[in-house]
């Protein structure tokens, strides 16, 4: 897979096998994004970007990487003590170009979505 953010300042290629995607309902998701954030979860070590996202640690445990230039929104991942503490990232479905051969595989976080919406689409819903 391959993508880029908005501007085109970063490019990314993504070598997986994996189809399936999720979109996390969270409050700090949709503040990030704006809405939901759809994501696909891949080893850091499968990603090559051409310039290393800026990166915002937005609680303890967790950073956020984008653009520096656009703010596009490029990946999640887990972190203590400024570290990561996970092989994977979560990169942003929505930076990747299509085709992906992706689907939805479920939504995450729900328990915390917004109250101007309803999940109406039949995938499988998850709290926490």
């Amino acid at each position: 897979l391959s993508g880029a953010c908005l501007c085109g300042a970063i490019a990314l290629r993504v070598r997986t096998d994996a189809v399936e995607a999720r979109e996390c309902h969270c409050t700090q998701c949709r503040r990030q994004s704006g809405h939901v954030w759809a994501f696909l979860t891949v080893p850091w070590d499968a990603v090559e970007w051409s310039v290393t996202p800026a990166i915002y640690q937005h609680s303890v445990k967790a950073d956020r990487g984008f653009c520096a230039e656009c703010g596009s929104s490029l990946l999640w991942r887990g972190v203590k003590d400024g570290q990561a503490v996970e092989d994977d990232v979560e990169v942003s479905a929505g930076a990747l170009d299509a085709p992906t051969g992706m689907r939805l595989s479920h939504h995450v976080r729900v328990d915390h979505k917004g109250d101007y919406y309803e999940i109406a689409d039949g995938v499988p819903q998850r709290g926490n």
